[in-house]
């Protein structure tokens, strides 16, 4: 009489197939890459033209772009936008997207830098030039003060000032 243990009765056809994917898994698959689309589709056209996409999935995202949001219509395409991304090389992808992602947010970072110092420039006068001048002594402290100057001048009449963005643009293009 053979005598067979507990494991060879609990085992399934597909337990000894190396290539098996749980149903689950596919699911989990199916939803990280529509995720990732639903990332490609917050960028521009121009962000996207750096990102290794397929024609298919370009005009699939440009569909969706014009569909209006919240829509059974725009779910549908953001599902075949899942779909069609099961089809791509996911890891180039994700590689770009980061990389697309990571220059607008420095972009966005030394924006933030220099308007902060300009309004230091602008509500601290020549002290702030100064420590400027200190930091960056090839500006030039004649410029700075001019632009300053007009700046708050500008300012006390109206809320919009052109020496102002005048002066953003100058510490923009010499600090950065």
């Amino acid at each position: 009489m053979k005598i067979v243990d507990d494991s060879e009765k609990m085992k399934q056809p597909y337990d000894d197939d190396e290539n098996y994917v749980s149903k689950s898994a596919l699911k989990r698959e199916s939803t990280a890459a529509q995720a990732l689309g639903q990332q490609l589709l917050s960028l521009s056209q121009s962000q996207l033209q750096r990102v290794p996409l397929s024609e298919n999935l370009l005009d699939a995202l440009a569909l969706a772009k014009r569909i209006k949001v919240n829509t059974d219509a725009h779910r549908r395409q953001i599902q075949y936008i899942g779909r069609l991304m099961r089809d791509e090389e996911l890891e180039p992808i994700k590689e770009a997207l980061k990389k697309v992602l990571s220059r607008s947010g420095h972009v966005a970072a030394q924006v933030q830098i220099i308007e902060k110092m300009r309004d230091k420039l602008l509500t601290e006068g020549d002290g702030a030039i100064q420590a400027l001048l200190d930091e960056h002594p090839h500006l030039e402290r004649q410029k700075l003060r001019q632009l300053v100057r007009q700046a708050n001048k500008e300012l006390a009449k109206g809320p919009d000032s052109k020496a102002a963005k005048e002066l953003f643009q100058y510490l923009r293009q010499e600090t950065v």
